[in-house]
């Protein structure tokens, strides 16, 4: 009631900013355990690839709106911590990973970024830059946040919530309420429309954090599993008698075979 609009989004976006900070610091643990390790096998690179293609493209956004402070300011910082922790990875990765890592790197974060940007100047009117750029960000910005999808479907395969912490949950909710309020507030749909499916899907992922939370797990067999069980008392096994014949292999001999 006391506040003005501009004063609104910018409490709303300075919000974002600190829960967006959080939720980019919230890997730090996995990848201290990366370097006290020496070893980043069994992790995978492509969410940090991922991010890291957001951060650039939101960050590119904020460039060419005018007094987008508050875009690019946490997107500078998540390029940097995202650059941090890919490097990290890099360094202890095994040698296939190293490569694969390297080439989406290549082809994703600088040929994808720098062929939007290539084509966005020769191809796209000077007045429709922003929105061109908006809409991409927007498209990309949905995939990302479908892509619990497959973390849900995981957790109500096995009943078990480990695969799905509750406080990043959280995080990612509360960031899209307070990206939504910011976007709306300064009537940038590009920012506002992706964080309504954000704010749906993490409260979708909280609902099953609920209903889930003390289940008993249940685990998924391995293909390897399944190829190697050999427990011949869950093995189904169908008999057939046979009529009884008489042998004329050996001569003389006349005994009765099943």
């Amino acid at each position: 009631m006391f506040l003005k609009v501009h004063e609104l989004a910018f409490l709303f976006g300075l919000l974002g900013n600190i829960v967006s900070f959080g939720v980019f610091l919230s890997p730090v643990p996995t990848f201290y355990g990366i370097y006290k390790k020496k070893s980043s096998k069994g992790f995978q690179s492509i969410p940090y690839i991922c991010a890291l293609a957001s951060a650039t493209l939101l960050l590119y956004y904020g460039i060419m709106k005018t007094h987008a402070y508050l875009i690019i300011s946490i997107n500078t910082f998540g390029c940097f911590i995202e650059i941090s922790y890919l490097f990290l990875y890099i360094i202890y990765a095994p040698r296939e990973a190293k490569i694969f890592t390297l080439k989406l790197i290549v082809i994703c974060n600088i040929g994808g970024l720098g062929l939007l940007i290539l084509l966005v100047n020769l191809l796209v009117p000077k007045q429709h830059r922003v929105s061109t750029v908006g809409w991409v960000c927007a498209a990309y910005s949905l995939a990302v946040f479908a892509s619990p999808l497959s973390v849900m479907r995981k957790v109500i395969k096995t009943k078990s919530v480990e695969y799905m912490p509750f406080l990043l949950s959280l995080s990612l909710t509360l960031n899209a309420v307070m990206w939504f309020f910011y976007g709306l507030l300064i009537k940038d749909k590009f920012i506002a429309m992706p964080n309504i499916l954000g704010f749906l899907f993490g409260v979708a992922q909280m609902i099953l954090y609920m209903m889930y939370q003390g289940s008993t797990k249940t685990d998924l067999p391995t293909e390897n599993q399944l190829a190697n069980k050999t427990d011949v008392n869950e093995v189904p096994i169908v008999a057939v008698e046979l009529p009884d014949v008489r042998s004329d292999n050996v001569e003389g001999s006349a005994r009765p075979m099943k």
